[in-house]
């Protein structure tokens, strides 16, 4: 159960909206972390990094951060050194006053919101960057998005050195970032719990992200399909009659090129721990099928371990 109390005279200039503290420098999230640690030491200090424009799926990790947790902390930050050329940076929604309505009604204890000045020296690059191995990003969402993952790495650690969480919570909708985060904390020897969290969907399948906003109502009504098609390759894989890694996999995307209009990026079945493709499906382990889907031009993402 959380501990309550106001720190609003001790934190300085972190800023108030309700009980919520609004830290938008470093400096105020360290007075606050030092606050904490002065009156409540002990304390587990639980961490949801986010781009913000919240949605179920955020609020499901802020509930796990809150259930595990004495303190939470949500950074809101639209990362630009994720974006690739031509990518969303600029249109990515942004609606932080409702964001914060959702922090509030969940008990969050600090939201972090710097501008990208706060936290790269120019504002939009940084000079010193997290490579994660080339092993895990040379593939999937890293061969059409070059970048993205030192990109992700970089503010991860960035965010983790400010924040100094004792857990930190991520979803597992994002499978290739889960992995990437979770070896750059080992390698790197950096004191945080990786938490991994569910993927939150809608009631037709459909995984839950920021971007669902920009489908149209039509396309809004065939994405499901793109979970559907997971499912279809683990009855294949798994069911009685058993078909070949490769035969599923062609069976599905042509299904979901032809009769659902997707523009398959990649659809594999992979190692959970390694990304590594698999030619075959052991039965001995658990395997992730992961896709990456454009509709009109809007790029979903999804996966399944079984």
């Amino acid at each position: 159960m959380k501990i309550s109390s106001k720190l609003s005279e001790e934190v300085g200039e972190v800023g108030e909206v309700g009980e919520i503290r609004i830290a938008r420098s470093k400096r105020d999230v360290r007075s606050w972390y030092d606050s904490i640690r002065s009156r409540f030491p002990g304390s587990v200090i639980g961490f949801v990094p986010t781009m913000g424009a919240l949605h179920k799926g955020h609020e499901t990790l802020i509930e796990a951060a809150s259930s595990r947790c004495d303190r939470v902390v949500v950074s809101i930050f639209v990362n630009p050194t994720q974006f690739g050329p031509g990518e969303d940076l600029d249109k990515y929604p942004r609606t932080f006053e409702a964001d914060l309505e959702i922090c509030k009604r969940h008990g969050v204890d600090l939201v972090f919101s710097p501008e990208p000045k706060e936290l790269y020296q120019s504002g939009i690059e940084a000079l010193t960057f997290v490579e994660p191995p080339r092993e895990l990003v040379e593939r999937l969402c890293g061969l059409s998005r070059p970048g993205h993952f030192r990109g992700v790495a970089t503010v991860v650690a960035k965010l983790f050195n400010i924040v100094r969480p004792d857990k930190a919570f991520f979803g597992e909708k994002d499978f290739q970032q889960l992995q990437v985060v979770k070896r750059m904390v080992r390698d790197l020897d950096i004191p945080v719990e990786i938490v991994s969290v569910p993927t939150v969907r809608d009631r037709d399948g459909l995984a839950l992200s920021s971007r669902n906003a920009y489908l149209s109502k039509e396309q809004r009504e065939i994405a499901p399909r793109l979970q559907a098609g997971l499912v279809r390759i683990a009855e294949l894989l798994r069911g009685q009659k058993r078909l070949a890694v490769s035969e599923a996999i062609d069976l599905v995307r042509a299904d979901l090129s032809e009769n659902g209009g997707f523009n398959i990026d990649y659809l594999e079945v992979c190692d959970c721990d390694t990304l590594e493709p698999l030619a075959e499906a052991p039965k001995d382990r658990k395997i992730v099928i992961l896709i990456a889907a454009k509709l009109g031009t809007v790029r979903l993402i999804d996966n399944l371990v079984v």
